[in-house]
């Protein structure tokens, strides 16, 4: 079931959120629901705070990156639940990031370009990992959002400000785009 994305200005995108257990109702169903509203969407990461629900998982899968002409990126597609990132890595890089929440605006963003996350798996297999490039950016910016970040946090206060007028817009649902949203009640 496609579910509707949470847009910027919603209160959820800024709550810090709770991890879960195994036994979370209808986990495996919500994780499905996530792939298929995040594809829907053609985005490549997507958390649970986007969906409305304030627990500690998000899903990525980066096969968009490996479709561009002589693409070196490993695509990766995981479910990450309860993640706690153990160490960043490497001189910080910039990348253009965009995100569900905040459709039609994109910020270059500096992050680190390796992680070590530990976290478990949509079978509750505890897992750590190490990602590099392209996965680990996408990962870092998803759990962000699992700490109630954005990736516009990331940007100067002079952009912030450039931008102020379109975030308006967003938090209102004076925007239109190809998937569904659920905009705040300001």
């Amino acid at each position: 079931m496609i579910l509707p994305i949470v847009s910027f200005g919603s209160s959820i995108l800024r709550e810090k959120c709770k991890e879960i257990n195994r036994g979370y109702s209808n986990l495996s169903s919500l994780i499905d629901d996530m792939f298929e509203t995040m594809y829907e969407a053609s985005g490549v990461g997507l958390a649970a705070s986007q969906v409305n629900k304030t627990i500690k998982l998000f899903i990525i899968d980066t096969t968009p990156f490996t479709e561009k002409e002589n693409s070196k990126v490993q695509a990766t597609k995981e479910v990450f639940i309860n993640a706690k990132i153990i160490l960043e890595e490497g001189d910080e890089w910039l990348f253009n990031e965009g995100c569900l929440s905040i459709p039609e605006i994109r910020e270059d963003i500096l992050r680190k370009p390796k992680i070590t996350i530990e976290y478990f798996d949509k079978d509750f297999k505890r897992n750590t990992k190490t990602f590099d490039g392209i996965n680990a950016r996408v990962i870092q910016h998803e759990y962000d959002h699992t700490d109630g970040i954005l990736f516009t946090d990331r940007i100067s206060a002079l952009r912030k400000r450039m931008l102020k007028g379109k975030l308006n817009d967003i938090s209102k649902g004076e925007i239109k785009v190809g998937y569904k949203m659920r905009f705040s009640k300001k």
